[in-house]
C-alpha cells in the first residue's frame, strides 16, 4: 500500500468524477490535501464531509483555474496552510462538442485557457512552494494523440499539455522536480453514458469495459509516491488498451 503520510498536496478540480477519486485516494494514503472547484455547492460540501471523516488537514476551496488570480490565491492558501507543496495534481478542465466550422473563437479560448494556460499559471505559481523531489501531475486525455471529431479545441489543449509537460520536466529536472501526465481513456463518471456510446467503447477497448475513476487515481498515487522517483516527462495512458 502506498504511504503518503506527511505529504502536502494540491489538487485542482477535485470535487467530482476523476478529481474526487484522486483527492480521496491521496487523503486515504495519508496526504494532507487542498482541493478546489469553481462552485461551492453540494459536491464540494459532501467532499469536505468525507475528508473530515478520513482525518488529516484537508481544505476544499472555491477557485476557477481559468482565472489566473484564483490560481494565485490557491497557491497563497497552500503557502499559508502548508508552507510547501510536495504534490500538485492539475485535474480541472472543461470540454465541449462542437463541429469545427461552428466553433467560436470564444469557446476555443475558453477551453485552451482552462485546460492548458492554467497549467502554466499553476506551475509558475506553485514553483516557490515545491521542494526537491516534488511531483507535478497533469491530467491529460487519450484523445491528445489520436484526435476526435468535434473536439479540435479540447484535443489541442490536451496535446499541448503533453508538450508543456515534456519541456517543463527537462527545465526543472535539475531542481529534482518530476512532471508527468496521466492520460485517461473512456471513464465512468457521474454523467450517464448513452448505451450506443458505451457499446462502441466496449468494442474498442480490449478489456471490454470503461475505466473507473479510482483506476486513474491509482496512477496518480504511483506518481505522487517515491515508487516513481525516476519517472519524469512521461505520459501514462490509463485507457484499457484502446
Amino acid at each position: 500500500m502506498i504511504d503518503l503520510n506527511g505529504k502536502k498536496v494540491v489538487v485542482t478540480g477535485g470535487t467530482r468524477g476523476i478529481g474526487r477519486a484522486i483527492v480521496l485516494s491521496l487523503a486515504g494514503a495519508g496526504a494532507d490535501v487542498i482541493t478546489c472547484a469553481r462552485g461551492d455547492g453540494e459536491a464540494a460540501q459532501s467532499l469536505a464531509r468525507e475528508l473530515k471523516e478520513l482525518g488529516g488537514d484537508h481544505h476544499v476551496l472555491k477557485a476557477d483555474v481559468g482565472e489566473p488570480e484564483d490560481i494565485r490565491r490557491l497557491a497563497e492558501e497552500a503557502r499559508t496552510r502548508f508552507g510547501r507543496v510536495d504534490v500538485v495534481v492539475h485535474n480541472a478542465g472543461v470540454i465541449s462538442h462542437i463541429p469545427f466550422e461552428e466553433l467560436p473563437l470564444e469557446e476555443w479560448n475558453r477551453v485552451l485557457g482552462t485546460n492548458l494556460t492554467s497549467a502554466y499559471t499553476l506551475l509558475q505559481s506553485m514553483l516557490p512552494l515545491l521542494p526537491e523531489g516534488a511531483s507535478v501531475i497533469n491530467i491529460g486525455s487519450r484523445v491528445a494523440t489520436i484526435g476526435i471529431p468535434m473536439r479540435a479545441h479540447y484535443t489541442a489543449s490536451k496535446a499541448g499539455l503533453i508538450g508543456f509537460t515534456r519541456s517543463a520536466a527537462k527545465e526543472f529536472g535539475s531542481r529534482r522536480l518530476r512532471i508527468n501526465v496521466v492520460a485517461p481513456g473512456p471513464i465512468e463518471t457521474e454523467a450517464d453514458v448513452p448505451a450506443a456510446v458505451r457499446e462502441r467503447y466496449e468494442r474498442m477497448i480490449p478489456l471490454g469495459r470503461l475505466g473507473r475513476s479510482e483506476e486513474i487515481a491509482g496512477a496518480v498515487l504511483f506518481l505522487a509516491s517515491d515508487l516513481s522517483s525516476f519517472v519524469n516527462g512521461e505520459t501514462i495512458h490509463v485507457d484499457g488498451g484502446i
